[in-house]
């Protein structure tokens, strides 16, 4: 059941709230409700429920003003074009007709009612293609919904569009054969980071109100620090992945973007939950070979999902947390370390104890391991294409075939040839042995290093201090890079997917002393399944500093 506890008030309720202290006469006439007009620059899912609460808006202008600013700053024709939308939804406008003409009698009935959602485009909507960035799949039309966009919609949510890419989302630069390359919304010159490029720039520009991503190694965190936005890698078992495009299902998992916290505990509550699917990839344990997930009770014990995530949404978050600082992470930019300690310091100043904590064997972790993507794409892309019949769309179904289509950058061909000859179901014994010991010694190996460090534990089990709720350290540890470039990302990305814990990035602050000034993000990591306590901490640091800040090329229109 989708999860409803955070709505806008109700017009009752506001009509009641505008009324006291009015006549108590049975004739006066009905209270009035003022218009809260809505502003699409920055705007929040409780801003937008609020204005069309009070007739300010409708549903219809909300998403024409964004497919509106869509075309004014992404497919404009011009150099500045952002390049970040691949798609627009046809039937976006018509979904929002619907909505008007009902909300006198249902009113706002989802807490994501009427909100206009981007989604990366390896989710599987059933209205628009699914191409992955790349010409080859341009006409891929999936015959249903992923689970996670099923879910959005039945949370009232519009999905409004398709977000661009980087190409079966290989990299960091936010490249396709499909769309180009998408340009950061706070300086054009530089990247967006990616894979999750495309959602990264359109939620920083406010282009739609929320987005989604996937993220394999860093793909929804590192377009997230470089938009100033939240963004959340969820614990691998506890987003489906149904219906995602694959590039190695060993360490995918979907998440939301958004420009608060709020908003994205509000995706989190839509997006989780059980899926019987078999591509759901929710398994009852962290190793590879565990058994899936058989029905919600077991899901739900599990994985001890709240009833809503906005239950965590607590001003003052940060007052008695403990964060562990991971300093060897930190890097040499002196830009981003300098953001970082203010941030820790405003921390500390609401009521959080910070203290530098060691990982054991973190250059191990970092260095000795690495992706599967390699080993993974071929097996897993074609399961997913071979997931839907190919009798209306006539897409692609075969690897060798998706070669042959030439219908991809040219700088990835030797990559997918490389990845063409690894058989994951009849690997050599030296593949074998190379999977196995990032798929079965590793998570055990990252898991225990990263466990001793929250429960401040030496190697022995004895204690070292009282626990810490979270590790934290920058989510890059360098700058975004030139047009066409990978960002100065590092490998603190790595941290979640090899353990399968949770992390958020959000904005730590901006860096003032660049023109114009780019937002600087810092990552949190909690154990398996403690999305709530780090959206309590990341609310409670918004709160209390407000680090973003929008980027100053895509005001109202």
């Amino acid at each position: 059941m989708i999860k409803t506890r955070l709505f806008a008030v109700t017009a009752l309720s506001l009509a009641v709230l505008a009324g006291c202290g009015g006549s108590s006469s049975g004739d006066s006439a009905p209270p009035v409700v003022e218009p809260v007009p809505f502003s699409y620059v920055e705007a929040t899912v409780s801003s937008l429920h609020t204005s069309l609460e009070t007739g300010g808006v409708t549903c219809e202008e909300v998403i024409q003003g964004y497919i509106d600013r869509i075309h004014a700053y992404d497919d404009d024709g011009t150099e500045t074009e952002l390049r970040s939308v691949v798609n627009i939804n046809p039937d976006a406008l018509f979904e929002a007709r619907e909505k008007d003409l009902n909300f006198e009698v249902t009113g706002i009935d989802g807490p994501l009612y009427c909100v206009p959602v981007l989604p990366k485009d390896n989710f599987n909507t059933k209205q628009m293609p699914t191409t992955g960035g790349a010409i080859a799949f341009q006409y891929n039309r999936p015959l249903e919904d992923a689970y996670t966009i099923r879910r959005l919609r039945e949370a009232g949510a519009i999905v409004i569009g398709k977000a661009n890419m980087d190409e079966f989302a290989f990299g960091f630069t936010g490249a396709s054969s499909l769309r180009g390359l998408v340009k950061n919304a706070y300086d054009q010159s530089k990247g967006a980071g990616g894979s999750s490029s495309g959602t990264g720039t359109a939620i920083a520009a406010s282009l739609a109100m929320v987005g989604t991503g996937s993220d394999t190694g860093g793909s929804i965190r590192v377009p997230s620090s470089l938009g100033g936005l939240v963004g959340i890698r969820p614990s691998l078992k506890l987003v489906s992945q149904d219906g995602i495009m694959p590039l190695a299902s060993w360490q995918d998992t979907g998440g939301p973007m958004c420009r608060t916290v709020e908003d994205c505990a509000l995706m989190m509550d839509a997006m989780v939950g059980f899926d019987d699917s078999p591509h759901a990839n929710q398994r009852t344990s962290f190793e590879i070979d565990a058994p899936a997930m058989i029905s919600e009770d077991e899901y739900n014990t599990i994985t001890g999902v709240p009833d809503t995530y906005t239950d965590y949404l607590e001003a003052d978050g940060l007052n008695g947390a403990r964060i562990g600082v991971v300093r060897e992470l930190f890097g040499s930019n002196e830009t981003v370390n300098a953001v970082m300690d203010d941030a820790l310091a405003a921390m500390e100043a609401a009521g959080a104890t910070v203290e530098d904590v060691t990982v054991d064997d973190l250059s191990a972790i970092l260095g000795d391991y690495s992706s599967m993507s390699s080993y993974e794409f071929q097996h897993d892309l074609v399961a997913y294409l071979n997931s839907w019949v190919n009798v209306m769309d006539g897409h692609i179904q075969t690897y060798q075939g998706l070669l042959d289509s030439g219908g991809y950058l040219p700088n990835y061909q030797s990559s997918l040839e490389y990845r063409g000859t690894i058989d994951l179901d009849n690997l050599t014994p030296e593949q074998q042995e190379v999977y196995s010991k990032n798929t079965v010694e590793r998570p055990v190996f990252v898991r225990e290093r990263l466990m001793r460090a929250l429960d401040n534990v030496d190697d022995a089990g004895n204690s070292l201090g009282q626990p810490y709720d979270v590790l934290l350290y920058p989510t890059m540890t360098g700058l975004a890079g030139d047009l066409g470039g990978s960002p100065s990302a590092g490998s603190n990305n790595r941290l979640s997917p090899f353990s399968q814990f949770p992390a958020l990035t959000l904005p730590a602050g901006m860096a003032t002393n660049l023109d114009p000034a780019q937002p600087i993000g810092m990552e949190m990591l909690g154990r398996e399944y403690a999305e709530p306590t780090l959206i309590k901490i990341a609310y409670g640091y918004q709160e209390q500093v407000h680090p973003r800040q929008p980027p100053t090329f895509t005001p109202e229109l």
